[in-house]
C-alpha cells in the first residue's frame, strides 16, 4: 500500500546516495546549460539523481523518466517513493547495531543478501553511508566489496532528506525503470530532453572506474552511446551529455551538431583529498 507523506517537507531533496561522478557540485553549470523549453526529461544513467532533484524542485509539473541498469539503485528509488516509513525504521535498526560494534556489524551486513525490498534498499543505503569514501563498487560477481570507512558518527538514517525525496517522487510525474540506456529511444519524442551521465571513459590507467554494476562500461558501450545520441538528434530531441575530458570522447563528438564545452569539476570520492580538485570534464550538447 502506498504511504503518502502529506506534510510539505522543508528540506530541498538532494541525492540520497553518494555516487562516483555525482553532479551536485555542477548543478549551477548544468542548470545554465539546460534548454529553456523541453518536453519530458529523460535520464538513463540516474546515479544519485542530483540534476533530477534540481529539475523537480525548480519545475514541479515537469514530466520525468529515469532509469539505470543497476537494479539495486532502481529499487532504492521505488522503495523510497512507496515505503518510506518502513525503510526509515530499518535504517534506524542498522544505526543502532552499527554503534554497538561498527566493524563486525558492517562486514556482516556487507556479506548479507537480504530478500525483501526494504532490507535490500536499507542495506545499500547503510553501506553507502559507512563504507570507505562512500564509494559504490561491485566486483565481477556483482558483490559489493568496499571496506569499512573511518567515520566517528556517520549520518546513516538522514530522515529529513529521505522523506523529502519520497515526497517529491510521489507528488511529481516521475517514471522509474530498470533498463539499458538504449531503451530510451523507444519512448522519446521530438522536443524531449535526454541527459546522459554514463560511467566516464578513463583519462589514465588509474582512473578506470566503471564498476557500478558487474558489467563494465566499455569502449563499445561508448560507441553505442554516441550512435544513440546521433539517432536522438535526428528525432529532434535535445541531448546533453557529461563525460571525462578525454580525447576519445571529444573526437567522437567533434562534428556538428555537437558543441563540446570543457568545464571544471571536483571529485568528491578520490581517496587522496589533494587529487579531488583541478579536474576538467566535458559537457556536450546539440542545441
Amino acid at each position: 500500500m502506498k504511504q503518502v507523506y502529506s506534510q510539505v517537507s522543508p528540506v530541498v531533496p538532494k541525492p540520497f546516495v553518494k555516487w562516483a561522478g555525482g553532479k551536485r557540485q555542477l548543478i549551477p553549470i548544468l542548470n545554465e546549460n539546460l534548454p529553456e523549453n523541453f518536453g519530458t526529461y529523460y535520464e538513463p544513467f540516474i546515479g544519485g539523481g542530483a540534476l533530477l532533484f534540481h529539475i523537480l524542485t525548480d519545475r514541479n509539473d515537469q514530466k520525468c523518466s529515469i532509469s539505470d541498469l543497476n537494479s539495486d539503485l532502481v529499487l532504492a528509488y521505488t522503495t523510497i517513493r512507496n515505503r518510506i516509513d518502513d525503510l526509515i525504521l530499518s535504517l534506524k535498526n542498522h544505526e543502532k547495531n552499527y554503534h554497538k560494534d561498527s566493524k563486525s556489524y558492517y562486514y556482516s551486513v556487507r556479506e548479507s543478501n537480504p530478500r525483501s525490498e526494504i532490507e535490500k534498499t536499507s542495506r545499500l543505503l547503510f553501506l553507502n553511508r559507512t563504507c570507505f569514501n562512500g564509494l559504490y563498487r561491485v566486483n565481477s560477481k556483482g558483490k559489493f566489496n568496499v571496506p569499512l570507512g573511518r567515520y566517528s558518527n556517520p549520518n546513516i538514517v538522514n530522515e529529513d532528506n529521505l522523506r523529502s525525496v519520497s515526497n517529491i517522487l510521489q507528488t511529481t510525474q516521475v517514471s522509474i525503470k530498470c533498463r539499458d540506456f538504449e531503451a530510451v529511444l523507444r519512448d522519446v519524442k521530438k522536443g524531449d530532453l535526454v541527459y546522459f551521465d554514463p560511467p566516464y571513459q578513463p583519462v589514465s590507467n588509474t582512473a578506470n572506474f566503471t564498476s557500478y554494476t558487474n558489467k563494465d562500461f566499455t569502449d563499445k558501450d561508448l560507441e553505442r552511446l554516441a550512435d544513440l545520441c546521433n539517432r536522438l538528434d535526428s528525432k529532434g530531441c535535445k541531448v546533453l551529455l557529461s563525460n571525462s575530458d578525454s580525447k576519445q570522447v571529444s573526437d567522437i563528438f567533434s562534428e556538428k551538431p555537437w558543441k563540446v564545452n570543457r568545464i571544471q569539476a571536483n571529485r568528491s570520492i578520490n581517496s587522496n583529498s589533494k587529487k579531488r580538485t583541478g579536474h576538467f570534464e566535458l559537457l556536450i550538447k546539440n542545441y
